[in-house]
């Protein structure tokens, strides 16, 4: 960052697609992205938290709403890039072909992106993949990765499993398991343990392919490379809300309380971190998940970056304007993840916009944490635009961002219809 502005892409990875992509955008279309614009002079490609859904379907179309924050989506592996594919057989090659073909007319289709059909095709292809004998030296890396994750992958490996066989809404399974700790869920692992290493070893290959797509970034010239989305909370149904509820408050959730863009205030169904308890495991849960994902990034952007200071709780069963802040050790929060950046040689951005303190991007901008700005919210008392110099610097500024309208659609006032037509309006439609 010493040496200047930098601008790069800012793309949702699902909905970028290529002609060799299985219906939705991957990583290797994200490295041809990052290596294509660094010729451009672009040193970064932002994208889309990569946090991954559950992988029963139907899969949750929202990146924001994730089962977990540490591990990533396997839906973003290009299969054919796997090193084990080059060791197929003529019928293996075929099998796998066969399981993509019906996908690649969805490449340039412009309907709703079909997840469910392009994962449940992935996993099958995974399924032949993960029997391929590896080299010792592939088995020696997949085996140091399960060491340097240790009990949170294996926690996500058996709460896949658990998924498949029960549901992955970890409430109503037999309760038994519902302790991630119990008895019980040990002696599941052991009866499982191939399939849980299966999912396990979908989490490595996620892993090499985005190391493989920063390094390609880098040597074709970025400064950063990819630039990782960190979302606010998961869902409470999911692998870390199980694995974690520990440290996590049950009977409440996350959300936004009334504002001018949504005047009955906002639920976004995820469980937040319970301050105390969080303290009182030396804050490592959240230290590990922000090492998992700066391990292969240039920079990270932190999605309501407020809520390292304080969330809006909203208690279960009541409406989004009935709840309440509750503050966090936002120095805590702050300074282990400005700790974690800077061993990870990567920038943060917060993105700083709502209902903001006036203390708090002073001190976020201390601690060398970036800010936010966005055209539309960038202007003068009297309405007017402000003209790019005049806004505030050591920001990430752009055009527009992921739950803004895009631009043609603001020009066409599509917001102001959708709200209509979901009854998030308090006055007339035409008035807004």
């Amino acid at each position: 960052l010493q040496g200047g502005r930098f601008w790069g892409f800012m793309t949702q990875v699902y909905s970028m697609r290529s002609r060799r992509s299985w219906g939705t955008g991957d990583i290797i279309d994200l490295q041809d992205l990052a290596t294509w614009s660094a010729g451009l002079g672009a040193d970064h490609v932002l994208v889309n938290p990569l946090h991954a859904a559950s992988p029963v379907p139907p899969m949750e179309p929202s990146p924001y709403l994730p089962v977990t924050k540490r591990f990533a989506n396997p839906l973003y592996l290009r299969i054919e890039a796997i090193p084990e594919y080059d060791y197929l057989d003529e019928d293996g090659r075929a099998a796998i072909e066969g399981l993509a073909a019906p996908l690649r007319p969805m490449n340039t289709s412009a309907d709703l992106l079909d997840r469910d059909s392009a994962w449940a095709a992935k996993l099958k292809a995974l399924e032949i993949l993960y029997q391929v004998p590896r080299s010792p030296g592939r088995q020696a890396s997949l085996d140091a990765y399960c060491r340097l994750e240790g009990p949170g992958l294996v926690d996500w490996g058996v709460w896949c499993v658990l998924s498949e066989e029960f549901g992955d809404d970890w409430h109503e399974w037999p309760a038994e398991y519902q302790d991630p700790r119990s008895a019980a869920v040990a002696h599941f692992r052991d009866g499982h343990d191939d399939r849980v290493g299966f999912y396990m070893w979908q989490q490595w290959l996620v892993e090499e392919q985005l190391d493989g797509a920063q390094a390609a970034a880098e040597r074709a010239g970025m400064r950063a490379g990819l630039v990782h989305d960190l979302a606010v909370g998961v869902h409470g149904d999911g692998a870390d809300a199980w694995a974690l509820q520990s440290v996590m408050a049950q009977g409440v959730t996350v959300g936004a309380p009334p504002d001018m863009y949504n005047q009955m205030g906002q639920d976004w169904s995820q469980p937040p971190w319970r301050p105390d308890a969080l303290a009182e495991a030396g804050f490592l849960p959240y230290r590990d998940m922000l090492r998992t994902i700066l391990r292969h990034a240039g920079g990270i952007r932190v999605d309501h970056v407020l809520g390292l200071f304080r969330l809006w709780w909203v208690p279960e069963g009541m409406k989004p304007f009935h709840g309440t802040y509750v503050r966090f050790d936002h120095e805590a929060l702050v300074g282990i993840l400005v700790l974690e950046a800077q061993r990870a040689g990567a920038f943060v951005v917060g993105e700083d916009l709502g209902t903001v303190e006036d203390w708090i991007q002073d001190y976020l901008l201390h601690r060398g944490v970036m800010g936010t700005s966005i055209l539309c919210f960038e202007r003068h008392p009297n309405g007017d635009i402000r003209r790019p110099h005049e806004w505030r610097q050591h920001v990430l500024a752009s055009v527009t961002v992921h739950d803004l309208p895009p631009t043609s659609g603001y020009l066409a006032g599509e917001h102001v219809r959708i709200r209509a037509e979901l009854g998030l309006l308090t006055g007339s439609e035409e008035e807004e």
